[in-house]
This record gives structure tokens, sequence and C-alpha cells, in this order.
């Protein structure tokens, strides 16, 4: 029998780091389904596709292919042969990804392969739907979350040690703005599945946030 544990949240509140590091704690494999739509929001900023316009990039689909593939464990991405891993992290992928994620073309475009990558083995899955709309059959649903304030802080810091020129100021308006699209969208908005537990880690280092993750999970896989 294998379980699956889903964790969705908002923006920055640390879903990728928090369910890498439990699924390697627990032996179970991560699937990050953000970095499936990142790819689809680096392939419209590198091609220069009009991101508010749902009809030029659900035109621009048929021309994309996305692969996962893991190596030594870990969840690499690649876009149309190339991996893309870290490309699809930079800060001007984030609002491509935000607008193009809210198309309903995009999400059915992903949600195929999504389920096809939890069909086998003891699976975390992170996202925004995947409680909701994935998974909704998963054993372990959780909804991780923190302050606005306390997740543009976590993604400012993350952005600076990675190199990039960004503001404290900047990072917060596009955690709120990302807050209300992801919640007002017509598909699959970002809320709590209703057997979903709200893990609320404002003011936690990373080793509390990840003492309480595993406390739930073990706790419901009894």
């Amino acid at each position: 029998m294998s379980y699956k544990v889903a964790i969705d949240g908002p923006s920055g509140a640390g879903k990728s780091t928090l369910s890498r590091a439990v699924a390697k704690k627990l032996g179970f494999i991560y699937i990050d389904t953000g970095a499936l739509y990142r790819a689809i929001g680096l392939y419209v900023y590198r091609n220069g596709i009009d991101a508010d316009s749902e009809k030029a990039v659900a035109s621009s689909l048929s021309d994309i292919n996305i692969d996962i593939k893991f190596v030594d464990g870990t969840q690499r991405v690649f876009l149309n042969g190339g991996d893309v891993s870290d490309d699809i992290r930079i800060h001007a992928v984030s609002d491509y990804t935000s607008k193009v994620s809210a198309y309903p073309a995009v999400r059915a475009f992903l949600l195929d392969t999504q389920r096809r990558l939890a069909e086998s083995d003891n699976v975390i899955m992170d996202g925004r739907d995947i409680g909701t709309v994935v998974l909704p059959d998963a054993d372990v649903k959780i909804f991780l979350t923190a302050s606005a304030e306390d997740r543009a802080e976590r993604r400012y810091k993350e952005l600076v040690e990675k190199g990039q020129n960004v503001d404290y100021d900047t990072v917060l308006h596009d955690v709120i703005e990302r807050d209300d699209r992801d919640m007002n969208r017509a598909v699959a908005p970002l809320r709590a599945a209703a057997d979903a537990v709200v893990a609320d880690t404002t003011g936690f280092e990373l080793e509390q946030s990840q003492r309480l993750l595993m406390d739930i999970i073990r706790e419901r896989l009894q």
C-alpha cells in the first residue's frame, strides 16, 4: 500500500522546502507541482507571450513538453528537453506563473501529469489545489500557511541569497497580489480542503515547521 500526502498553501509558505525535507526523512518521493506551472510560466516569459491573454497562453500549450526526472533522488524539471530546474525559480517568472496557473486550459493540461506522478510509491505532493482537486483521496491533507509578512521575509532572504536584486516591499506586494489571484481565480481557487489540517508556521524556524509537519503526517498515518 502506498500513501499520498497533499500539502497546499499560499505562495512563500515554504511548501517546497518543507515538503522536500519531510519526504526525505520519511523516505517518500517528493513532487513539486508548482515547478510544473513555473515551467509553463518560464516558457511564456521566454517567448514573449502575453500572460494576460488566456487565448495566447492556451494556444502555446501544444508547443510545450514538460517532464519530471529524479536525479540522485532530487526532482529535476525539463522543458522541451532542457533542464530548467534553476531557471524557473527566478523572480521574474513568479508573476507569469501566477497568471498562467489561473487558466483552466493550463490546469487541465497538467492535471493528468500530476496524478500520474502520484500513482506509485509513497509521495508528498505540494501545490495549491492538491488536496481539493488533484488528489482528493490523499491519506493526509495539510494546508500550510503563515502571515503575508512572514512569507515575504522568507522569500526576500531566499532571493537575496541567490544573488537576485530585489527589495522587501516589492516582494511583499507580490505575495499579497498573488494571494488575491490564487484565492479568487475561477478554477481550483486556493483554499484548504474540508478535511485538511491547517498548519500555521508564522514565526517558526525551519526545524519547528518540519517537526510540525512530521507530527501531523505520522499521527494520521498510524
